[in-house]
């Protein structure tokens, strides 16, 4: 508030502070021309000077106050009403991370963007109005300050999503949409388990008890150096697990989907595999020969195009598999059942094939260079 008086100009500072605190029945302390700058010289006073009295505080002139029109814009704290709850919070927040969305070109001047500044209708208490969900928009307000989006247990991701891309906020609108995503599976139920969601199920079970992961989603899991031995997967979907160095010795894995996988230097001691899907997948050096005798047993299964490079597959069951252009070099194969198998442009070099019955196998342009052993016709007829 600014009240105005005529005063006489003494002879010093002092007697002009003492004069405007009996005037303003206040303590004057400090005295400002209309720019803003301290008098501390009687001198420098003239006869028609605007002085303006303060009792310690800084003076801001006039011209350099904000104005309720230019959206605060001079304030770093802005008051958002959305839906009828309250978020106070700075400009930069605003405006910074996502420059381009609607709620940056609220509250960014037009001169600093070339941009309109949209129009929002503000309430009694001079909060912005935005006639939106809270619930949703905190989540939003939250990521643009830190550049995380953490949803409580009971806020949906696909209703987060709507919201961010109602505002335009571009980089929220990616890590929702996964997030979406991730929840439908869930709704579905085929959600996809972690490796810390197998540890904790290999803890809680007793060892006497079999442990079954049928038919479950492991999609692109990290289940590589654990001790799986004897987990039932019958049916499961490992499409690019990586099972490297894992044992897996007993496992069932019939039917089961591990295209793409990486299984370099597992443990597949008498794993049970038909008519499993191992397209593309990696088992280079893998161990498939039990000191027992008792073979794997993988017939039907899909190897096409796997590396199978340095495995150690003595007695393996492989009966009608298909294993068209997968790579078998250095592999010990001596008495495995490969009848009927799909063995086109497969890469058997340097392999041991001893006593190995390949009976009906297709071999069309199969490499056998440098075999350990040579093949007999005995071989491909027993």
């Amino acid at each position: 508030m600014s009240i105005c008086l005529v005063l006489m100009i003494t002879n010093s500072l002092d007697e002009l502070l003492t004069a405007a605190s009996s005037k303003f029945n206040i303590t004057a302390k400090r005295i400002f021309n209309v720019q803003g700058g301290e008098i501390d010289d009687i001198n420098l006073v003239r006869d028609d000077d605007v002085l303006y009295v303060s009792c310690g505080e800084d003076f801001i002139p006039k011209d350099k106050l904000c104005s309720q029109n230019q959206l605060n814009t001079c304030s770093e704290w802005i008051t958002l009403n959305v839906g009828g709850k309250y978020f106070t919070t700075t400009r930069d927040t605003l405006t910074k991370k996502e420059p381009m969305s609607m709620l940056a070109r609220m509250f960014t001047d037009a001169t600093d963007t070339g941009q309109r500044i949209l129009p929002s209708r503000q309430d009694k208490n001079g909060a912005f109005l935005i006639d939106r969900s809270p619930t949703y928009f905190e989540p939003l307000l939250n990521y643009l300050r830190h550049g995380q989006i953490i949803l409580d247990s009971n806020v949906n991701a696909a209703g987060v999503l709507a919201e961010a891309r109602f505002y335009g906020i571009e980089g929220a609108i990616d890590i929702l949409t996964a997030m979406a995503d991730e929840e439908e599976l869930q709704r579905s139920g085929l959600v996809s388990f972690t490796r810390k969601d197998v540890l904790k199920a290999i803890m809680s079970t007793p060892t006497t008890s079999e442990l079954r992961f049928q038919g479950v989603n492991f999609v692109g899991a990290d289940l590589s150096k654990l001790d799986l031995r004897n987990i039932n997967f019958k049916y499961a979907i490992m499409r690019g697990c990586s099972l490297a160095g894992s044992n897996l010795s007993g496992c069932c894995f019939e039917r089961a989907d591990l295209s793409y996988a990486n299984l370099q230097g597992a443990q597949l001691i008498r794993v049970r595999m038909l008519c499993a899907n191992l397209a593309a997948a990696d088992l280079h050096s893998c161990n498939f020969e039990d000191p027992l005798g008792v073979p794997a047993n993988m017939e039907g299964v899909n190897l096409k195009g796997a590396n199978l490079e340095g495995s150690i597959m003595a007695a393996v069951n492989l009966r009608v598999a298909t294993l068209k252009n997968a790579i078998l070099r250095n592999c010990i194969l001596r008495s495995a059942v490969l009848a009927g198998a799909d063995l086109e442009c497969c890469d058997l070099s340097g392999s041991d094939l001893h006593d190995a019955n390949l009976r009906g196998a297709n071999f069309k342009d199969a490499a056998f260079d440098l075999m350990l052993t040579p093949l007999h016709m005995s071989q491909t007829i027993r």
